[in-house]
């Protein structure tokens, strides 16, 4: 049986388990890399690949350009919780190192191949492919290492600080993306290979160097160290146990709804689920299209515009050249200044998901743990959207910090809760409906929802402000429904649930629980 080697109490973590910790830190930092880049290269990409949208001119051009953030953000979103829902059922069947591996490289390469997008729809079939490989990623992850670390101390620690990882990788993906605007007229260009542009069409000239394709290749990254550490990983000790002893008990979707227990537990965690992702995606998510309207950030674009009107090179060149140099000025300092905000935002985050880790070893009560982050969230949120980011650039500066740590903290909240209440031969399926259905489906569709009412007149004001109150709106309410049902958020146990659940009777696990340790 392949375990993985323990020290005895009071010791620090064997060579394996550090392996273990990496591999799993860095498929936490690009899940989110990948998922935090969309609002960095959809407004550049859209604006390239759909002729006439127009995130800064209200009308028909921003209308056409916020129908395309919705749909690029829900329809792999769509994808994504669809078929992740099959990579949790495969990870109880097929087991977890696996299924980890093989959503990583798919989210990877995905990611790769996306910046040789020539249209829109490609774009759209490669985030969602992307988006697969992301949540199923998730799910694995969480169900291995739980199952890797059966003493619960440690096992809270492991999850809470590798999961710290994925703000990591959002800050990361904030300083690639800022680098890619400065310095892409230094990188290789990017052209589509002679042998596939019959198929897919040809990158244009203008587009060879452009930021957002960068940036989304950088998801390669991950592939790399993956290959080379996978053969020195171990497969979950107790799941490999029962699958080599013929006792394992084949997954079941339909079982998570015929089980009282189970069913109570599912409904609550994927609402749940869904109320984090909501805030993420229906307000934190759109501060990229509510930066363009700050005071400070349009008097930088004046600015900008200004200094390539007044430079004497721009003069010689045709009129058509001159608009298309403005309009690089102009996009280029929006999104400078966007990448800066979604940084503190990330720091934030990645102080939320510390603090996470801290108080999960502390603090006993689930619901007390999830109410530290939406109490002060459900005054924070709106303040934040309605007045800093449609007022001052520094507030909201101050604020995306705050919405960082409460919102993005709570991702590690679930990361940790659910292995805990799901059996073993269902902790993959059930992580996967909460997080893959509740949090990656429902939750996401936020994003679309503020769109849609952004284009509406339920709102005041017009283009990004509009946006800015429609993001304080729904912030508030998936924060205030969240609070609501903590109150019904059951207490999971202390040891991971390593018995298969027969009617009433329950069978004792192969592998018991390491004995408490002192951990280092």
């Amino acid at each position: 049986m392949s375990s993985v080697p323990a020290r005895p109490s009071g010791s620090g973590l064997t060579g394996v388990q550090w392996l273990i910790c990496t591999i799993a830190s860095i498929g936490f930092a690009f899940d989110i890399y990948e998922l935090l880049m969309a609002p960095l290269v959809f407004p550049p990409a859209i604006q390239e690949l759909v002729p006439g949208a127009d995130p800064l001119t209200d009308g028909p051009p921003r209308e056409l350009f916020l129908t395309w953030v919705g749909r690029l953000f829900y329809i792999p979103a769509f994808a994504g919780g669809l078929f992740g829902l099959l990579g949790g059922y495969l990870t109880d069947r097929l087991g977890r190192r696996r299924v980890l591996t093989y959503s990583i490289l798919l989210y990877a390469v995905s990611a790769f191949l996306a910046g040789f997008s020539t249209s829109i729809w490609m774009l759209l079939v490669l985030r969602c492919t992307t988006f697969i490989g992301v949540c199923i990623e998730f799910v694995a992850a969480v169900a291995w290492l739980a199952e890797l670390f059966p003493d619960p101390r440690r096992r809270e620690k492991v999850l809470g600080y590798t999961q710290a990882f994925s703000s990591v990788g959002g800050l990361l993906v904030a300083v690639v993306y800022g680098l890619a605007v400065s310095y892409a007229q230094y990188l290789p260009a990017i052209a589509m290979p002679e042998f596939l542009i019959g198929t897919f069409g040809a990158i244009g000239e203008t587009s060879q160097h452009a930021p957002w394709r960068y940036t989304l290749m950088s998801g390669l990254i991950p592939a790399i160290p993956l290959i080379i550490i996978r053969p020195f990983l171990p497969e979950s000790p107790v799941w490999k146990a029962k699958k080599d002893a013929g006792t394992l008990k084949r997954p079941s979707l339909a079982e998570l709804f015929t089980t009282p227990r189970l069913r109570y537990t599912t409904l609550i965690t994927t609402l749940m689920f869904a109320c984090s992702y909501g805030a993420a995606f229906g307000a934190i998510q759109q501060i990229q299209h509510i930066i363009p309207g700050l005071p400070q950030v349009q008097a930088s674009v004046q600015e900008s515009v200004a200094a390539v009107a007044n430079d004497p090179e721009t003069a010689t060149k045709p009129e058509a050249e001159q608009e298309r140099l403005k309009k690089v000025a102009r996009v280029k300092t929006v999104q400078g200044t966007a990448a800066n905000v979604t940084k503190v935002q990330e720091v934030g985050g990645l102080c939320g998901r510390f603090l996470l880790a801290v108080l999960a070893v502390i603090i006993v009560s689930r619901r007390g743990l999830i109410r530290i982050f939406l109490i002060p969230g459900l005054v924070v949120m709106p303040l934040v959207f309605a007045w800093a980011a449609t007022n001052d650039l520094t507030w909201t500066y101050i604020g995306m910090f705050l919405a960082g740590l409460l919102t993005v903290g709570q991702f590690s909240f679930w990361g940790n809760y659910l292995p805990r209440v799901f059996p073993l031969h269902l902790r993959g399926t059930g992580e996967s409906f909460a997080a893959n259905i509740g949090g990656r489906m429902i939750g996401t569709s936020f994003a679309w929802v503020t769109a849609t009412l952004a284009a509406t007149d339920l709102f005041p004001g017009s283009g990004p402000a509009k946006t800015a109150y429609t993001a304080a709106a729904v912030a508030c309410g998936v924060y205030a429904m969240n609070l609501i049902l903590s109150f019904f958020l059951p207490q999971p146990p202390t040891e991971l649930e390593e018995h298969e659940t027969i009617g009433h009777a329950e069978v004792e696990p192969l592998i018991p629980p390491a004995p408490a340790a002192d951990d280092s």
